[in-house]
């Protein structure tokens, strides 16, 4: 009888580690599929000046726990209308110097109630082409940002003609940094994360930006990690694109089907101890390449590229290895490679060669 008891006992332990392994997956996939619909996940609302906002009925969702703002646009509006002004009239430039104008009074007006009902607060500058230290200079000066509120770059592709180029995007972030004493957020699409991510060796500073992902579709288990993301920061998972009268993936009370809607895959109270963040994320190691060349005794140089996964401690020459920076390098390195299979592939090579 007390051995029956015990493989019922032992039996029961197996089906509770069993659910809770199966729990810990649900848990895990939980933000890269549909996280919006765990009710326990903070919703970040983002708009524009032209997004319509009725915030009384809006603040009544109350898994809504920050807002973020459209705050400035490329460089400064100018307020003087004399002059050619780039070929604007001098009736088009007051238009948009009152738009500006208005836009400014918005977003502080904006500001003022999100806070007030305790809304975490962050503001966005839109990056065109156009010095990017002027650029930073004019968010902050529009956004005036608080200690406690988020800061965020908003690249929207990688043609500089169209968009800042990351190169100046960089010299962007490094402003905010030197000014705030903080790295403002990275938002932007998938082509564009997935580009930087690629080529991190030569966008080192972008790549471990903390990353507001743009994509709306209901998935992202086969995205993550991208080069340093392991994940994102925030998701912007509904906007105009895919959200209408019929079907949308969340609908925030309030508003038009035209806003932005972003979720955390964290509680309200886990995004508010991190939300204004202000650190790069770790870089992680870069994959290292190997190149290997060798004479086939006939004359003809043949060559081999591969690539390794390196764990254990492996000595790189200072006259041999170049950093990404472009700097000699003298270090030990983590690693463990196959020369004598490098070997075969260099002769097949050869051989292929003649």
């Amino acid at each position: 009888m007390a051995k029956r008891h015990i493989s019922t006992v032992r039996m029961i332990l197996r089906l509770a580690t069993l659910l809770g392994l199966a729990f810990a997956a649900t848990n895990v996939r939980a933000g890269e599929l549909e996280p919006w619909k765990t009710k326990s996940n903070a919703i970040i609302v983002d708009a524009y000046e032209m997004n319509s906002i009725d915030w009384e009925v809006m603040l009544a969702d109350k898994r809504i726990s920050g807002f973020i703002a459209k705050a400035s646009d490329g460089l400064p509006e100018s307020f003087s209308c004399t002059g050619d002004h780039g070929g604007d009239t001098v009736a088009h430039c007051r238009t948009m110097w009152r738009k500006y104008a208005v836009s400014r009074e918005l977003y502080q007006t904006r500001r003022m109630i999100a806070r007030s009902h305790g809304l975490l607060w962050g503001a966005y500058h839109l990056a065109r082409p156009g010095n990017p230290v002027d650029q930073a200079n004019h968010f902050l000066d529009y956004a005036e940002p608080r200690d406690d509120e988020l800061m965020v770059l908003d690249i929207e592709g990688i043609d500089p003609d169209k968009y800042m180029s990351l190169e100046d995007a960089a010299i962007f972030a490094g402003h905010i940094k030197t000014r705030t004493g903080r790295y403002p957020m990275l938002y932007t699409n998938h082509v564009t994360a997935k580009y930087i991510a690629a080529n991190r060796a030569k966008h080192r500073l972008l790549s471990r930006l903390p990353l507001w992902y743009a994509r709306y579709k209901p998935d992202i288990r086969n995205v993550f990690p991208i080069g340093n993301w392991d994940s994102y920061a925030l998701w912007q998972f509904s906007s105009g694109i895919n959200c209408g009268k019929r079907r949308c993936p969340y609908r925030v009370p309030g508003t038009l089907d035209d806003i932005d809607v972003n979720v955390a895959a964290m509680t309200s109270a886990s995004l508010r101890s991190v939300w204004a963040g202000g650190d790069l994320l770790p870089e992680k190691p870069m994959p290292l390449v190997l190149m290997a060349k060798a004479d086939d005794g006939a004359g003809v140089l043949s060559a081999a590229r591969a690539m390794a996964t390196i764990e254990e401690p492996l000595l790189i020459s200072r006259a041999q290895a170049v950093s990404a920076a472009g700097e000699g390098v003298d270090m030990m390195a983590t690693g463990s490679i196959d020369f004598g299979r490098h070997d075969r592939a260099v002769r097949l090579a050869a051989a292929a060669s003649r």
